[in-house]
This record gives structure tokens, C-alpha cells and sequence, in this order.
């Protein structure tokens, strides 16, 4: 790697464990104004010293986020469908590369669709993405997306699209975690992140969700609605923080945010 890119890469991944924590607040790209991202200042300023690096689209970095903080952006140039379509992956590049170095992003990120109507303008997407983004040492991140079809998310279907991902040229890989997860990580060459998803039924859940990808192979998280639609996002982050960063137990994480709780504090 150039330097550039190989410090790029730093900033989003910590060097003294090769992990992170991204907080990601890019779903109004396709879902609008979500729950508890009404405001995506109001959301994004108390989590932000929290987070590693923030993934978000352009709208919302020139929006919501204060141009003075030294937190890395990861910028989300991927979109074109909204979730009132059948098919959510029809997506396009939205954001030049150009653009990116113009906002100061450490790295840019676009979904793939494996198996689905549009896979192959996905694919290439992403190509044309890396060829263009290699030129100027910005890595990029490939998210795969598997939209409505939640029943894809196997091991085998998982290990296809993160591989795929990394042959084209992604830096990083963007994933869901799923049961013998240390199936897809063996078999990708570049460092995966695990997806929230969707809200789980309980914050304990998304702790061992972590833990339990983290011992998997992965590196670290980019969880969005698991800790801002939290009723304590900020015990929240630090919860997930501590189990990324500081190797801390499920239970351990736990007791980070049942004392927020019992205090009614949500700092």
C-alpha cells in the first residue's frame, strides 16, 4: 500500500489492535428520516467521541457534522432506490471519488448485491469504484447488501459476497454476522466489519453479536439503529466500545450500560 492509503486505513482501523468501532448513519440514503435519526445532528454529536470513524452520505457530513471534529468520515457514494421499491438493488455510484476528496473522507463505501436482479451493475459498480479510488490512495468498503431477502444471510451466501467483494478490489468488506461466521472469515482476504442490522430484540443481544463475531474473525463493527435506537445510545457505544477495544465480556459490557440505566443517566 501507499502511504496514503496505508494512513487512511489507520484512522478508520486502530493500529494498537487492528479493530474499531464505526458508527454508521447512512440508512436515510434509501429509508428516509428513520426512527431516532429524525435529526441526524441531534443523534450524531453525542455518540461521535465514541466512535472510530462515522460512515454517512454527503448530505448528512455537510449537514450534521461539526467540520471541526478530527473524527474520519467514511463516505457512503452508493444509492438510487428508496425502500418503496420491491428491488433495493438498483443502486448506482451517486458520489465521485472527486467529491470524497473534496469532503476529506479516509475512504468510500458502496453496497454489492450478490444474487439479486441487479448483481452484475452492482459488481461492476464496485470496480469502477476501486479503479477510481486506487488512483488517489482512498480505500473502499463494500457493503453486502442483502436487502429484503434476510433469509440469505448463511454462511455460504455471506462467504460468496464478501469474497466476490474483496477479488474485485475492496480494501474492507462489510458484512452481516451469521451462525459458523469464522466460515466467511477464513475465506475473505481483506478485514470484514460486522452490520447491525436491524434492531435486535435486546441490547444484550447486539453485545454478544459482537463478542461473538469479534472471536469469529472480525474486526470490529459499523452499527448504526442497534445504538441510536437504543433508550441509552451513549452507554450503548461505550458498551460495544469496551468488548471491540478493550476485550471486554459480554457481561462486562452489560454492566457498562445497566449502571447508565440504573442511574437514569444516558451519558
Amino acid at each position: 500500500m501507499d502511504w496514503g492509503l496505508q494512513n487512511r486505513m489507520s484512522r478508520i482501523v486502530r493500529p494498537e489492535d487492528g479493530r474499531t468501532v464505526m458508527l454508521a448513519v447512512d440508512h436515510g440514503y434509501f429509508l428516509g428520516p428513520t426512527h431516532r435519526l429524525e435529526n441526524p445532528r441531534a443523534t450524531i454529536a453525542p455518540l461521535l467521541p465514541f466512535a472510530d470513524a462515522i460512515m454517512l452520505t454527503r448530505g448528512v457530513l455537510r449537514t450534521s457534522v461539526d467540520p471541526g471534529t478530527d473524527k474520519p468520515m467514511v463516505l457512503r457514494v452508493s444509492g438510487g432506490t428508496s425502500v418503496l421499491q420491491e428491488d433495493l438493488s438498483h443502486e448506482t455510484i451517486t458520489t465521485s471519488v472527486k467529491e470524497a476528496l473534496r469532503l476529506n473522507a479516509v475512504a468510500v463505501a458502496l453496497s454489492i448485491f450478490v444474487g439479486a436482479r441487479h448483481e452484475h451493475e452492482s459488481i461492476v459498480n464496485l470496480s469502477h469504484l476501486v479503479n477510481e479510488a486506487e488512483e488517489y490512495g482512498i480505500p473502499v468498503l463494500s457493503v453486502t447488501a442483502v436487502g429484503k431477502e434476510l433469509e440469505k444471510r448463511d454462511a455460504r451466501y455471506l462467504s460468496l459476497a464478501c469474497r466476490i467483494a474483496a477479488e474485485h478490489g475492496a480494501r474492507l468488506v462489510k458484512t452481516y454476522y451469521c451462525d459458523s461466521f469464522h466460515k466467511v472469515a477464513e475465506s475473505c482476504p481483506v478485514p470484514l466489519i460486522i452490520a447491525g442490522g436491524p434492531k435486535l430484540e435486546t441490547e444484550f443481544d447486539a453485545l454478544q453479536m459482537t463478542h461473538d463475531a469479534l472471536e469469529e474473525g472480525a474486526i470490529g463493527v459499523d452499527m448504526g439503529r442497534n445504538i441510536w435506537q437504543s433508550d441509552f445510545p451513549v452507554p450503548m457505544i461505550r458498551a460495544i466500545r469496551a468488548i471491540v477495544h478493550e476485550k471486554a465480556t459480554v457481561k462486562e459490557a452489560a454492566g457498562i450500560l445497566g449502571e447508565a440505566k440504573a442511574k437514569g443517566s444516558k451519558r
